[in-house]
């Protein structure tokens, strides 16, 4: 259950970032915009990091493969998209493309078991449910 609340939590949560990001924008410009939302989360991990505790940083250099450290890269791309399809979309429609590429792909990486995941097997209900939410998409495009 807890899961299922932090998860939701997260949705929750990118989508107010990103019209926060989105109004920051207007007046920033995106990549000053993006440094920022950046930096700030920085500054927070490293004060929690200081308070609760302090596992080597040199841990980091141990990870393999070495790609996975990629991740604050991809984070900056992920603030870009994110802001940029507010933007032009609009945060409903923003977030709802953004859920379904997310299930997508995340699908697709289980079923092929990359990244170190744990391959699955393919499930038509588990499609179906992806069909669905295009669905839905088209749905909730319709005028």
């Amino acid at each position: 259950m807890a899961g299922w609340i932090i998860a939701l939590l997260s949705g929750a949560l990118m989508s107010v970032q990103g019209v926060f990001n989105t109004q920051v924008t207007k007046t920033a410009g995106i990549w000053v915009s993006n440094a920022w939302v950046q930096l700030s989360a920085f500054l927070l991990c490293a004060a929690v990091w200081f308070c609760t505790g302090r596992p080597a940083i040199s841990a980091l250099w141990k990870v393999e493969p070495k790609y996975m450290l990629l991740g604050g890269i991809i984070g900056a791309g992920i603030t870009w998209t994110v802001i940029k399809s507010m933007e032009q979309l609009g945060p409903a429609k923003a977030a709802l493309l953004i859920v379904i590429a997310q299930l997508i792909v995340a699908y697709v990486i289980e079923l092929l078991g990359i990244f170190g995941v744990e391959k699955q097997p393919f499930n038509w209900i588990k499609a179906g449910g992806m069909l669905l939410a295009l669905v839905g998409v088209a749905i909730f495009q319709w005028k």
